[in-house]
């Protein structure tokens, strides 16, 4: 069984900007298919519009309040809020209040199969 308490993971900066701290994923279990991080922003900061050729993603908003961009659609997010990210789909995440959201990807998360403009 393996099990990973978030307090022990070591926060990093995403290709996108984000700050992440990977809950499970290839980096500390023997994990296959996907992975699970807990992200956050700052009030005002947003990650820089990218998208994965590969990965399909959730996000799933645990504390405070933003926009969400997904190719050119926007709406306003907040706890609760679940979010379904397409492999291809170009995306960006603001905060207008501080942030804390849960990100799934299938595949796991990957720097190589993030992309910019």
């Amino acid at each position: 069984m393996i099990v990973q308490n978030l307090s022990d993971q070591a926060p990093f900066t995403t290709k996108d900007g984000s700050t992440i701290r990977s809950i499970l994923d290839r980096t500390n279990a023997p994990v296959q298919n996907q992975s699970l991080a807990e992200a956050t922003l700052p009030v005002g900061a947003r990650t820089q519009p990218h998208y994965h050729k590969v990965s399909e993603e959730f996000y799933f908003i645990l504390e405070g309040e933003g926009e969400m961009t997904l190719d050119r659609e926007t709406r306003r997010v907040g706890p609760g809020d679940a979010i379904l990210i397409p492999a291809g789909a170009w995306h960006t995440i603001i905060a207008t209040t501080a942030m804390r959201f849960l990100c799934c990807c299938a595949p796991p998360y990957s720097h190589d199969d993030t992309y910019f403009e």
